[in-house]
């Protein structure tokens, strides 16, 4: 891959990486309710897993997609009904004792995760189409690594932006507002790519 379209992809990653979604959305809502300690498994199960899927789906997923449409309307409508699941708990979660009460999501539940993000979908395809020239493993391990370095960075931003919403989240009132408000977020950034 040459520097200039190294250059591209990178700026490609970040452009979605640090862009409201649904990840973003839920680290953010993870820093404001338990800080940023407990959300690192969060953080780093949403950079690997989302560089696992790109591989997974520069392999082979792109041309089942191809091949059976179906299967892909299927996975939008799975990933919204998941997706409502998750809005809910966090609208849910109780705001007089919120850092018990809120759990987020585990490393493994991350990277599940992300193969029911239609934004992720969305980026993973994108980017394997656009950026793999040469239809390679190499050139797909590029790709994923890119994804990882400068997702690093973005998940942190997100959750520090969270953890700094702590102070005005002093009252069980306000913190029941931010969870409907994050939850209501959460489901807004899905519509776009419905």
């Amino acid at each position: 891959m040459e520097l200039s379209q190294l250059g591209a992809l990178a700026l490609f990653a970040f452009a979605t990486t640090f862009s409201p979604g649904p990840n973003n959305i839920m680290l953010m809502t993870s820093g404001a309710n338990v800080g940023f300690v407990r959300t690192i498994p969060h953080m780093l199960g949403v950079v690997l897993g989302f560089a696992f899927m790109v591989l997974l789906v520069g392999v082979g997923l792109t041309s089942v997609f191809h091949t059976y449409p179906v299967i892909h309307q299927v996975l939008k409508v799975l990933s919204l009904i998941y997706l409502l699941y998750l809005a809910y708990k966090i609208a849910m979660s109780k705001p007089d004792n919120s850092q018990a009460d809120y759990r987020p999501l585990s490393f493994l539940g991350a990277v599940c995760f992300q193969w029911v993000n239609p934004k992720g979908w969305a980026m993973a395809l994108t980017a394997v189409s656009v950026y793999n020239y040469s239809a390679s493993l190499i050139g797909l391990i590029i790709i994923a690594g890119v994804f990882c370095l400068v997702n690093l960075p973005n998940v942190g931003f997100w959750t520090v932006a969270g953890k700094k919403l702590q102070f005005w989240l002093n009252s069980p009132k306000r913190v029941r507002h931010f969870n409907w408000l994050m939850a209501g977020l959460l489901v807004a950034s899905t519509l776009p790519m419905m």
